[in-house]
């Protein structure tokens, strides 16, 4: 069933997961590497990503004998050290820097939009909404990447370096209280406190 609350909050997780604000100095970077990035071709690529785990993800855990509650907490823990690398300004996910041909698809679309944190996410919050209300979280946010992909130009001379890490930091702080809610909620369910 739709739920415009569940899906504000999915959207909100998955943009402060995906903070396609702070990978535009990547983004920009790659660009001047690689001429031109694919906006389209990109946000397609992450797209069908993640939907595709969104649909098959519990599935794939189900071959490893691992529950949906057990997937959230790993997921909340690594929401925790997306949000800490955020504030604290260091880099624990590192993205690969050979792999910059080709850079519509990789590293743009995987990892950077939809990598290992995303997908986490995607099926952690299966743990707690509806999964029509998660498919269109993920729609917004693709047509806020492809929107941000298009204007890496005009957003690097308008938000400016500052406005980035203030941007970055803010985010930082509400995957911290995700990622804490989401442990407490799969941890300590309701039935047995």
């Amino acid at each position: 069933m739709i739920d415009f609350k569940q899906i504000l909050s999915v959207s909100l997780i998955l943009f402060s997961v995906i903070d396609i604000l702070g990978s535009i100095p990547i983004i920009i970077n790659l660009r001047k590497k690689a001429g031109h990035i694919q906006s389209e071709k990109a946000t397609l690529a992450a797209g069908l990503l993640m939907i595709l785990f969104l649909l098959a993800g519990k599935s794939i855990l189900g071959l490893f004998g691992i529950g949906v509650e057990d997937f959230a907490i790993a997921g909340a823990l690594i929401i925790f050290a997306l949000g800490a690398e955020m504030i604290l300004g260091i880099e624990l996910f590192k993205p690969d820097p050979e792999a910059s041909t080709g850079a519509s698809i990789v590293p743009i679309a995987f990892p950077l939009i939809a990598g290992a944190g995303t997908l986490t996410t995607i099926l952690t919050l299966k743990a707690e909404f509806d999964q029509v209300n998660i498919a269109i979280g993920i729609l917004l946010n693709l047509v806020f990447v492809y929107a941000v992909l298009k204007s890496t130009n005009w957003l690097e001379r308008k938000l400016g370096k500052t406005g980035l890490d203030v941007l970055r930091r803010i985010f930082g702080i509400i995957l911290l209280s995700i990622a804490v809610k989401i442990f407490k909620t799969n941890a300590f369910p309701m039935d047995i406190i």
